[in-house]
């Protein structure tokens, strides 16, 4: 499928501008969309960026609307990017019958089972083909490129981070499910986008990663202590053991009071900014 980019509506925001955006995507196989915030222009070099997986239901917009991220990005430096959290309108039977499955549920793998593995593609489309996108269309730095996310996005963001390090050089996460193979909302996902065989699964759960052997710098998570999900679904002690055995750096902060709502996510979003920042610039 040619490569098309229309940008659909371009604002600006703290004197950058905030761009949202769709293609053709050859990986997916359909349009796709996309938001790209770029700050004001300092000099004439390649950015670094962030890229930002939201969560179940949600959209490219979803993050870029509530997260009130721009104006840190602004002053930091920082191109941030986004994308919707699966294909949309496939014609997959069932892919609109659950908030927690399907539409708006891609949970950021290669899908190879049947139906879903025909277009819910997105850990190709986000690593692969957004990325070169982002990179030459939106001049960000190969060298300086992170990632985050919320949610099923924070387990996007971890898996895809301890997958490919080479290109993913900070990660953080917000309220991520953790060992997705041991909670409802992974358990259903695996099960119809990658089959039956837990091997395979493993491939895509960032605390059975961590204790296979996969090692990055650091990880940064902060996770609410009010979130009605903590314990059923996200299971940050899991991942928080098997750091510890296997001396993978990780800080992990609760914060009492806090849910799993973007009012929690927009309270610490300078921090992990911030973050994302100083680790991109110190692996220059």
């Amino acid at each position: 499928m040619k490569q098309s980019l229309e940008i659909r509506n371009q604002h600006r925001c703290f004197d950058g501008t905030q761009s949202f955006c769709q293609h053709n995507s050859s990986t997916i196989g359909l349009p796709m969309r996309f938001s790209v915030y770029q700050p004001p222009e300092t000099n004439r070099q390649p950015n670094p960026a962030v890229f930002f997986l939201a969560g179940l239901t949600c959209t490219d917009e979803t993050f870029m609307i509530k997260a009130g991220a721009q104006q840190y990005a602004a002053k930091l430096g920082l191109t941030l990017v986004t994308m919707d959290t699966s294909p949309r309108e496939t014609g997959i039977t069932g892919e609109n019958d659950t908030w927690d499955f399907g539409s708006g549920a891609g949970f950021y793998l290669d899908a190879t089972a049947e139906p879903w593995s025909k277009h819910y593609l997105m850990e190709s489309y986000i690593v692969h083909e957004l990325y070169n996108i982002i990179i030459h269309e939106f001049s960000a730095d190969p060298n300086r490129i992170g990632i985050s996310g919320h949610s099923m996005g924070g387990h996007g963001a971890l898996t895809l981070g301890l997958r490919y390090p080479e290109k993913f050089r900070s990660v953080s996460a917000f309220a991520p499910v953790s060992a997705p193979m041991q909670c409802p909302w992974g358990q259903k996902a695996f099960t119809h986008y990658l089959g039956d065989n837990q091997e395979v699964w493993r491939n895509h759960d960032a605390t059975a990663l961590i204790e296979d052997g996969n090692q990055i710098a650091d990880i940064l998570i902060d996770q609410g202590l009010e979130d009605p999900f903590l314990t059923e679904q996200l299971c940050p002690d899991q991942l928080e053991k098997a750091c510890q055995n296997t001396a993978q750096k990780l800080t992990l902060r609760y914060h009492p009071g806090y849910d799993h709502s973007y009012y929690f996510i927009s309270t610490f979003i300078a921090e992990h900014l911030k973050y994302h920042q100083d680790t991109l610039n110190a692996s220059r």
